[in-house]
């Protein structure tokens, strides 16, 4: 009798693990959001103000709205900047206000705040390549179409399905460049999952240039 009373216990037990494991792996099947900017600027001045634009998509895909997005700025000689991003007019856009107050090499990390149990963060926000900050006075950085391409690579949330090592890499690839122009304007012309982000001409050219150069792309 305690035999079988013991059996249907673990049966029991068996039953909500396997429960639980569905619930966790649904939460996590549709807990990771692509987060992408409007526009990413080149450079920032010390102490003026300005103003980070950003969609965030679950599944790369559908805008979610009703978020709370954080933003923090930070740099290696351990300043940190906070921004709260509010939500604009458009479904799933959000915007946040910085003043990064010294110069230097500043890190920006742009925090969906989507799916609660992804507590390390690793599939719900984005860390911006690295940004220049300088004196009003100071000359201004440049960069080549292929090193701001690598920029929009991350800003722009390619980087979350096409990284190096991943399903969908393209470091190693090469495209036809009036063919991958014209599906960075409309990926409709092909059946893929993935939206149009309404990319500006001079990012498509600098996307381009990026995607199709030749040399080892590392950590990309």
């Amino acid at each position: 009798m305690k035999g079988k009373t013991m059996n249907k216990r673990l049966a029991r037990l068996s039953v909500f693990a396997a429960l639980l494991v569905a619930a966790v792996a649904s939460v996590y099947a549709g807990g990771w959001t692509i987060i992408t900017l409007n526009d990413f600027p080149d450079h920032a001045v010390a102490g003026k103000p300005f103003t980070l634009t950003f969609s965030i998509r679950q599944h790369g895909n559908n805008l979610l709205a009703g978020l709370k997005p954080a933003v923090r700025a930070s740099t290696a000689g351990g300043l940190e900047v906070d921004a709260a991003a509010h939500p604009t007019a458009n479904q799933g856009e959000y915007s946040a206000t910085l003043r990064l107050v010294g110069p230097g090499e500043w890190t920006i990390r742009v925090d969906s705040r989507f799916n609660p149990e992804d507590k390390v963060r690793a599939y719900n926000s984005l860390v911006l390549p690295s940004l220049k900050v300088i004196r009003n006075d100071a000359p201004l950085p440049a960069y080549s179409s292929a090193e701001r391409g690598s920029r929009l690579f991350v800003a722009k949330g390619c980087i979350g399905c096409h990284a190096t090592g991943s399903e969908k890499d393209l470091s190693q690839k090469q495209f036809a460049a009036d063919y991958l122009k014209k599906f960075l304007a409309d990926p409709s012309i092909r059946k893929v999952d993935m939206p149009n982000l309404q990319l500006k001409q001079e990012e498509i050219s600098a996307l381009t240039a990026f995607i199709n150069s030749s040399s080892k792309r590392k950590g990309i």
